[in-house]
């Protein structure tokens, strides 16, 4: 990483401009190209220094819905696990902790109703209980990692 990516990666987390091409004045803004932004954004995709660009929803305000959630899955089986959780498209991502409850994940959906139906297919499919943990209060904290 040189200081072109640590300057973009500093500046874009503060977010992308709203506007019809916002890669392009997020460039100008750097000092460099709009092809140049985008192929060292795709490079830092590639080799993991970055595992996404996006922006951040308020889900609920939608519609949707979001919980914490977590299982413990048997050290001897868990990358199994890991896998069968990983591939289901409403979860977010995945933690492994060391604790009784070894495996916490994020699950979305678009209705309320639709996280009971994908930890029920979790359940199922990984033949573990899962927790359920939902938000009871929103804390708001903007953690911006300067690199």
């Amino acid at each position: 990483m040189d200081d072109i990516d640590r300057s973009i990666i500093n500046s874009l987390q503060g977010g992308l401009p709203v506007c019809e091409r916002p890669y392009l004045e997020a460039a100008q803004r750097l000092g460099i190209g709009e092809e140049e932004l985008l192929r060292r954004l795709a490079t830092l995709l590639e080799n993991g220094t970055l595992t996404r660009i996006g922006p951040l929803f308020q889900i609920e305000r939608m519609g949707g819905a979001f919980t914490l959630a977590a299982l413990s899955a048997p050290a001897e089986d868990y990358e199994r696990i890991a896998a069968t959780v990983n591939a289901f498209p409403e979860v977010a991502h995945n933690y492994e902790r060391t604790h009784d409850l070894n495996m916490w994940f994020v699950v979305a959906a678009e209705t309320p109703d639709g996280i009971d139906r994908a930890i029920e297919r979790i359940e199922h499919d990984t033949g573990c209980k899962v927790y359920n943990f939902p938000k009871s209060r929103e804390y708001f904290v903007e953690l911006k990692l300067t690199v």
